[in-house]
């Protein structure tokens, strides 16, 4: 399978809101405006596509300098465990090199653990750091 990755300057909303109800985030699909919203203000927004089917993608947030934080990374269940995520993530790491840190919050399961690290990602208690979230 060979994934077509491009930028999204445009937004589709409703094949975008079909692709985050397809893995149950329903903080999002909720709350359509404020997604919408989320993606006109996001740094990058990248979708892989097979022929014409959006099949995931990824949002970056930050200042592309300093810091970028990858907010989302979703694939539709269907197309998941066939590197479409790896493809999304590795192409914002090559186009985000020389930024000084790039973050992310995931779930704490041995599956997300050993994707991310596979990516190069470390733990932020591995670097003697904590994180904090307000809700």
């Amino acid at each position: 399978m060979e994934m077509n990755i491009r930028e999204l300057k445009t937004f589709d909303m409703e094949e975008i809101l079909n692709l985050y109800d397809s893995v149950g985030w329903t903080n999002y699909t909720e709350r359509p405006d404020m997604l919408e919203k989320a993606f006109h203000h996001s740094l990058l927004v990248l979708g892989a596509w097979d022929g014409e089917k959006l099949t995931g993608i990824i949002r970056v947030v930050g200042d592309g300098a300093s810091i970028v934080f990858i907010q989302d990374l979703l694939v539709l269940p269907e197309y998941q465990r066939h590197g479409i995520g790896s493809q999304l993530c590795r192409e914002v790491l090559k186009r985000f090199s020389s930024v000084y840190q790039i973050e992310l919050l995931t779930d704490n399961t041995s599956k997300t653990n050993a994707f991310y690290q596979s990516l190069g990602f470390k733990r932020v208690d591995e670097l003697g750091c904590c994180a904090f979230i307000k809700a």
